[in-house]
């Protein structure tokens, strides 16, 4: 298939280079605590060895960036640093990297009086003098909340579009461009409209591609080869990145999955698209990453899949989330969600809290809200 592609500007990370100039990109994150620094680095150099581009691995707190320098020292791998809640950090890690991501959100969780424009301006000059690239990332479920209370709860694309539009003007005001930006969600068709909508407006910033919390093989490939098929094939996507729910050792799947759809797609090997999930029971599941506080979560995502199995006709939206990042938010849209701690699992209704139950607990407790929301459609339907 011949694929004119957007035309997105080179931007340089680590030995890599992206944009439509360059090969598609793919990419993994380590799943490993950073902390342990032999199992991180063993992880870096399987994935590598898989063929990933580049790799993205988690920095909470200092013990996690003094971690990150020892793996530097061990990998010659293209490293890219996922920031939480304190950006400040990123002047502790952007010596030992070549990727800084940061998602415009998060930004207010610290230092909650400084504008947003200061802390941009900040990480673009942390950036700059450690030789490193940015990514913009603007995810579902944790939206700068200064656009999102300017619409619909319905309406979760336009408060992603406005954020991500304008950190890309103040980047380039600054003088910054070196930068991608991803948007993402757990439903392929809103990952499809999103990236539309923003490569309309902005043909020159490459984009990273990812359905989030795609969830096990090998429903959460072909969630993500639904959204790539359809972006791709209209030229837009400069780098991808596959995630699923899968242990530790399986990490390097994520790229063999990532590569299978890029070669099928270059062979027009393209299959039709379906309304995903509408009809039907849809299980989503964030990717096994280092913020996971508990192992068990990959293993209850599984569980979860095969009891829910008796519900697979209905239409009703389950997320299994495995951290305090993305957990409490990327829960709100699903009608029963799931967010997993170190000892205890957070159950919800859509946005509301129905407590929290031990690992050994939470199943029996997650079928009789499965069960009542099916008796509810029925008598709806009725």
């Amino acid at each position: 298939m011949d694929i004119q592609r957007n035309p997105t500007r080179s931007v340089r990370i680590g030995a890599i280079e992206i944009g439509h100039a360059h090969p598609i990109a793919v990419q993994s994150m380590t799943a490993t605590h950073t902390q342990d620094i032999d199992a991180t680095v063993a992880q870096v150099n399987a994935v590598a060895a898989a063929g990933a581009d580049v790799i993205r691995i988690a920095v909470d707190g200092p013990k996690d960036a003094a971690a990150l320098a020892e793996i530097r020292r061990q990998t010659s791998a293209n490293l890219a640093v996922d920031l939480q809640e304190n950006y400040r950090m990123a002047e502790l890690v952007a010596p030992h990297v070549d990727k800084i991501r940061y998602n415009p959100g998060h930004l207010y969780h610290h230092e909650r009086e400084k504008p947003w424009q200061e802390k941009v301006g900040y990480l673009a000059a942390v950036a700059r003098d450690n030789d490193c690239a940015m990514r913009v990332g603007v995810n579902c479920g944790s939206v700068d909340p200064a656009k999102k209370e300017k619409y619909d709860e319905s309406d979760s694309i336009t408060p992603m579009l406005e954020s991500a539009w304008e950190h890309c003007e103040l980047l380039d005001e600054i003088g910054f461009t070196r930068y991608c930006v991803s948007l993402k969600d757990s439903d392929p068709q809103k990952v499809i409209e999103v990236n539309r909508r923003f490569a309309e407006r902005r043909t020159d910033v490459p984009l990273h591609l990812g359905v989030t919390e795609a969830g096990m093989p090998p429903d959460g490939i072909i969630k993500t080869r639904i959204a790539f098929e359809q972006l791709i094939a209209r030229g837009i996507g400069d780098t991808v990145r596959v995630s699923l729910t899968v242990p530790n050792a399986r990490k390097p799947e994520e790229i063999a999955a990532g590569r299978s759809i890029l070669a099928d797609i270059a062979a027009g090997r393209v299959r039709s698209v379906v309304d995903y999930g509408l009809s039907t029971l849809n299980i989503i599941s964030c990717p096994s990453c280092s913020r996971v506080e508990n192992e068990a979560f990959i293993e209850l995502a599984q569980q979860v899949k095969e009891m829910t199995s008796y519900a697979a006709d209905h239409a009703i939206t389950i997320a299994v989330m495995g951290c305090r990042v993305n957990g409490p938010g990327e829960t709100d849209d699903a009608d029963l969600g799931l967010w997993c701690g170190p000892n205890f699992v957070n159950l919800k209704r859509r946005s509301e809290e129905l407590g929290a139950f031990p690992y050994d607990e939470i199943l029996p407790r997650l079928k009789e809200e499965l069960d009542a929301l099916i008796d509810a459609q029925a008598a709806a339907e009725a």
